[in-house]
């Protein structure tokens, strides 16, 4: 019997041991495999997490093509890049996916064993590392001086601030209810956070580490972006189909813009055109993506990209859009000047952000 036992004990050992040592697996339970980088003489490449791949795609500018598939980890979703474009954050989740009348109860408990935030080299071409991000992370920002992340944690209702160089979080901070978006003022003197469940704004002051002010604004917000100079904010209300206007100083809503019916159009992602004359609002499940002029925050047009476009971002020049469309399973690449998608580039099984780095 006991030489019987060793030998059960030897087998469970060796099948533990592959366990471990195996390649992260997709939603699908396939493995997902790291495919060589493609050399290619792009002036910047777009980098898009894949939240049910558990991978990232690498595209190139020169023809828009995927260069690279690299495993991150577990549902990848917030995408950032350092401030010298030499890394970039992904933040990973162990929590099950949860979508729009899901009953949570029914889902399997979180694993927050495989929380975090990877950290992929640019230059090498992959994860050298998951640091610490609090429970859920599913949105972050990173310090202009890159030495921290602020990041939100869906599941504990806080912010987690991590110190890169260590890979700890060195404080948390509650926040509302299922905070998400989270962005740096441009002069880097305060941190705003979202709060989807209880629809406020979060002003925090990094250098003191407090909070400044809680301000109430539509529902269900989910990012936030700033005008250059500063002095105003752009928040979209998902579920009120609206994009509000904010004085970042008063911290009080100018106006409220509808870009359509509430529960058809979803505003998502934010982002602002280099010189701040442009605004651009994803909108979820409706597939589309909104121009708005900032001077006299009027809708200019719109362009279908793909099915729920979530997270967006511009080339350098500004002008060239990337939405990331999840059920689509791809990266639209929109040429701002016809408002056209002028490729649809394969990019996993459900892209959710989307960062594009110039290359040096």
């Amino acid at each position: 019997m006991r030489k019987l036992a060793l030998v059960l004990l030897a087998a469970g050992l060796a099948a533990c041991l592959g366990a471990c040592n195996s390649s992260p697996k997709s939603s699908n339970s396939q493995p997902v495999a790291q495919t060589p980088l493609q050399q290619d003489t792009s002036p910047y490449r777009i980098y898009a997490s894949d939240e049910r791949g558990n991978d990232m795609s690498v595209i190139g500018s020169d023809g828009f093509n995927v260069l690279a598939t690299v495993p991150l980890g577990r549902r990848p979703r917030g995408i950032h890049a350092s401030p010298d474009g030499k890394f970039i954050y992904v933040a990973l989740s162990g929590s099950p996916i949860a979508g729009p009348g899901v009953d949570e109860s029914k889902l399997p408990p979180p694993n927050h064993g495989l929380d975090g935030i990877a950290v992929y080299d640019v230059e090498q071409n992959k994860v050298v590392r998951t640091i610490q991000g609090g429970d859920n992370p599913e949105q972050f920002a990173v310090s202009p001086d890159g030495k921290r992340l602020y990041v939100s944690n869906e599941d504990a209702s806080d912010i987690a601030i991590v110190d890169i160089a260590s890979g700890n979080v060195i404080q948390t901070v509650k926040m509302g209810a299922e905070p998400e978006g989270v962005e740096f003022t441009p002069n880097g003197q305060q941190v705003w956070f979202t709060s989807e469940e209880s629809s406020k704004i979060t002003v925090f002051d990094p250098a003191t580490n407090k909070v400044v002010t809680v301000f109430n604004v539509g529902h269900r917000p989910r990012n936030i972006v700033f005008t250059p100079d500063g002095s105003r904010a752009y928040i979209p209300a998902e579920n009120d189909g609206t994009v509000l206007e904010v004085n970042a100083k008063t911290y009080k809503v100018m106006k409220t813009m509808t870009l359509g019916k509430a529960g058809v159009i979803k505003p998502m992602d934010v982002i602002m055109s280099p010189d701040g004359s442009k605004l651009y609002v994803s909108t979820g499940h409706g597939r589309l993506v909104f121009t708005v002029d900032t001077k006299t925050n009027k809708v200019l047009s719109s362009v279908e990209v793909g099915a729920r476009p979530w997270g967006i971002a511009l080339s350098p020049d500004g002008a060239t859009l990337f939405s990331a469309n999840g059920p689509s399973n791809d990266v639209s690449v929109v040429d701002l000047a016809t408002n056209s998608v002028i490729k649809t580039v394969p990019a996993g099984q459900g892209p959710w952000g989307v960062v594009v780095v110039p290359r040096s």
